[in-house]
């Protein structure tokens, strides 16, 4: 392999990189945060349809996802494997988005579903076309640890920004676009961020390089990558954090806005919380670079944010911000401090997995392995969102109407309690992380004198 691999990577692109995660969150976490409630109180879908919907688009991930991460290893193109993808994928996927918040509610029950049902798994296509790419990409931008710690820090912070951003304006925004009318205001929202998230992903296009390349092999069976997969225990500790991660942070933000609107009676509230939280979220996603230093393993610097997040979290379950704004307000920074800085680290554990995969078995599939990653985050995305949808609709949810007393303490417990016990578990999962700077850094090198003989 003539390239130097354990490169320092430029400024501007480590920018770019981080611009293509602003990208993804102007598209998924508008959709994880604000879809639900669009789906129940301005398409007029019932609860139970959207859960259903939830669960059964996992199943369809979990055939896109793999096949995905595997084309995406196999791509060949004068701009590498995976930054085409960015190029071609990112604004098809934009128009997806316009589309599924284009809302009808007058139509009958069955094409509001049908219609919801479409859009909805063509978003995820289009979504995982771009993520898995995107995320593999770091990977290949260098094999230097710390180059990726920092890369991985950039997305963090940028990523922080990006939501802090969509939080404290989409309400208002939305209010203001449509002129009251909720209807056409989240579709002038979605034309509004569909652009942002193109425009982000053709950025970090241009602006990125890959030089990490995948050893040329014979064609290899989905059998064997999945073996591969099995040897790599950090891989496996990773991808269960994951799946711990989007159970608890989808979950909880698809409840976000029922909260404000219904346990605290103002969703403008929403607006305020994310202002509050925005400068923690920076600061903590700054920070992961610090406690890598201190702890040199970066499974055991997310297991410490997560519990922390998790103690946060649980906390605030005594407070509310009608009667105790000021506590209520510290734990929530709080919260956001340490979930950000869990948030950079295990997006930068996964890159390093792939060499340990790569020494352990003598594959190298970052794009299948992301694949995998990314399944396990939306898998646990889709338990939560459809658990919530799901308890709500059981116990009496009734859209635009003041909620009985069990669908409030739901409401309650998936903001606070429930979400905290759950990062307590996924701290518990996390430290047993093993892959530290020392092994990783002979890992590397031996991978590297294999090559050379």
């Amino acid at each position: 392999m003539g390239e130097n691999t354990n490169v320092k990577v430029p400024l501007i692109s480590k920018i770019a990189y981080g611009m293509g995660d602003v990208g993804c969150n102007f598209s998924w976490m508008f959709v994880s945060n604000f879809l639900m409630i669009f789906y129940t109180d301005v398409f007029g879908i019932s609860m139970g349809a959207v859960a259903a919907l939830m669960l059964f688009s996992r199943f369809w991930d979990a055939v896109n996802d793999p096949v995905i991460g595997a084309l995406s290893d196999k791509t060949h193109s004068r701009w590498g494997r995976y930054r085409p993808w960015l190029l071609i994928a990112a604004p098809l996927t934009a128009i997806v988005l316009i589309l599924t918040f284009w809302a009808h509610p007058h139509w009958s029950s069955t094409a509001k579903i049908v219609y919801m049902a479409v859009t909805y798994c063509i978003l995820v296509l289009g979504y995982t076309c771009v993520n898995i790419p995107y995320g593999t990409l770091c990977g290949a931008m260098t094999q230097n640890i710390e180059e990726r710690a920092k890369i991985n820090t950039f997305r963090s912070v940028s990523a922080m920004i990006a939501i802090g951003v969509i939080n404290i304006v989409t309400v208002p925004l939305i209010t203001a676009l449509g002129n009251g009318n909720d209807k056409r205001g989240y579709l002038l929202i979605a034309v509004l961020y569909g652009c942002i998230f193109a425009g982000c992903h053709i950025f970090c296009f241009s602006k990125t390089k890959e030089v990490v390349t995948i050893p040329e092999k014979e064609k290899i069976s989905l059998r064997r990558q999945l073996s591969a997969v099995m040897q790599n225990k950090p891989y496996l500790i990773a991808a269960a954090g994951q799946l711990l991660f989007g159970l608890t942070l989808y979950g909880r933000n698809a409840d976000a806005l029922y909260y404000f609107t219904y346990v605290e009676g103002d969703k403008a509230l929403f607006s305020v919380y994310s202002l509050c939280i925005i400068i923690p979220s920076i600061i903590g996603a700054a920070c992961f670079p610090v406690l890598f230093r201190i702890t040199n393993n970066k499974g055991r610097a997310a297991s410490i944010f997560a519990l922390f997040t998790g103690l946060s979290m649980f906390g605030m379950y005594f407070f509310t911000v009608r009667t105790s704004p000021v506590p209520f307000y510290i734990l929530s920074c709080l919260a956001q401090f340490f979930f950000s800085g869990f948030n950079t680290a295990i997006y930068a554990i996964i890159p390093d997995c792939v060499e340990y995969g790569e020494w352990k078995t003598g594959l190298r599939n970052d794009g299948f392995q992301y694949a995998f990653i990314s399944l396990g985050n939306k898998v646990g995305m889709a338990l939560g969102t459809a658990l919530l949808a799901a308890v709500l609709g059981h116990f009496g949810y009734v859209a635009n109407q003041p909620q009985n007393a069990v669908v409030t303490a739901v409401m309650k417990h998936s903001f606070t309690t429930i979400p905290g016990v759950l990062w307590i578990i996924t701290a518990a999962v996390l430290f047993f992380y093993r892959l530290n700077k020392r092994y990783y850094n002979q890992i590397v090198k031996e991978i590297q004198d294999r090559k050379k003989a």
